[in-house]
């Protein structure tokens, strides 16, 4: 009987070895064997994104930040805020800055010392999307017009690099965007700003003042950003007839054809990426793509309600 199981167990070892050497071998040809069958190596379904979660309030020092996992891909961001001078283009808005970084400790791929060449990318993408979806009132970022208004730098780290990256870190942006409270202030006629801590005024007084003028002051609330449509993005890779939605790093890189669409919670289209690749990107693939977003939308919309209801209550956060 034991020597029956050993050989048993023996069998199944080497026949996982012979499929991993395979895949190895012929990355392309492993998957397409799934593909044919309308399903993944993983079991997951072509349409199916991976299990997702967001946790606003990670980073106690920043004014607003999130933790977002999809599947093993991993982003942190946090938000701090600046006092600066308006533009003179836009004395009463304030400013919204972007950036992404991809540390070592990310993926195997990211050398010391060496900028990874898709961070940049990303980035600019990123920044783009939150641009494009004014997701962000940037009116609401002004304290006094053409005197003083807040810069929100965005700062977004990826901790684990496993594919979708742009739709991970949008998420995180705005999540963290959501988490954001801009403090309490009052502006004396000098133009400086002095921030309003619980030892210089009334809570309960706070939250019913949202602006108050005097002689010598302009008080302002601390107050939560306006809710907007919220922009949300899905990264397909297309490969033959076959379409994947969300697709891993290894995905990635074996079916190499990748097309991410943003669109908001208001079902508006607000940015579409296509950085190349062997398939072109026919009318029909983007309208596939187009309407596997509109189901993520409603699924990360349901997500982020959830996070912000566990931070703050029941107070609803998406329109």
């Amino acid at each position: 009987m034991t020597i029956v199981g050993e050989g048993a167990e023996g069998s199944a070892a080497t026949a996982a070895m012979e499929v991993e050497a395979f895949k190895r071998l012929y990355p392309l040809q492993f998957y397409e064997r799934y593909l044919d069958q309308s399903v993944r190596p993983d079991g997951r379904p072509l349409n199916r994104a991976r299990p997702t979660s967001v946790n606003l309030g990670a980073i106690p020092t920043a004014e607003g930040s999130a933790l977002v996992k999809i599947g093993h891909t991993t982003m942190l961001a946090g938000v701090k805020l600046e006092v600066v001078v308006p533009s003179t283009t836009a004395p009463d808005q304030g400013q919204l800055a972007v950036d992404f970084q991809m540390p070592t400790i990310c993926s195997p791929l990211v050398r010391p010392g060496r900028p990874a060449e898709v961070a940049w990318s990303v980035s600019e993408q990123l920044s783009n999307a939150l641009s494009s979806s004014n997701f962000v009132n940037l009116q609401q970022l002004c304290i006094v017009p053409g005197k003083a208004a807040w810069i929100a730098y965005v700062d977004v780290y990826c901790l684990d690099a496993d594919g979708s990256l742009l739709d991970a870190a949008l998420l995180a942006a705005v999540a963290a965007l959501t988490h954001l409270q801009l403090p309490a202030v009052k502006v004396t006629e000098a133009g400086r700003v002095v921030p309003l801590t619980s030892q210089n005024v009334d809570g309960d007084q706070e939250e019913e003042i949202s602006e108050k003028k005097s002689e010598d002051q302009i008080v302002k609330s601390r107050q939560r950003l306006e809710r907007r449509p919220v922009p949300i993005g899905l990264t397909c890779v297309k490969h033959k007839n076959h379409l994947l939605a969300d697709p891993s790093a290894e995905e990635e890189s074996t079916l190499q054809t990748s097309l991410t669409v943003v669109m908001d919670s208001s079902d508006r289209l607000v940015s579409f990426y296509k950085p190349g690749g062997a398939v072109t990107a026919t009318s029909a693939t983007v309208k596939d793509c187009i309407d596997l977003a509109k189901k993520r939308v409603i699924e990360v919309k349901d997500l982020l309600e959830e996070a912000y209801e566990e931070a703050f209550g029941a107070e609803m956060m998406v329109e």
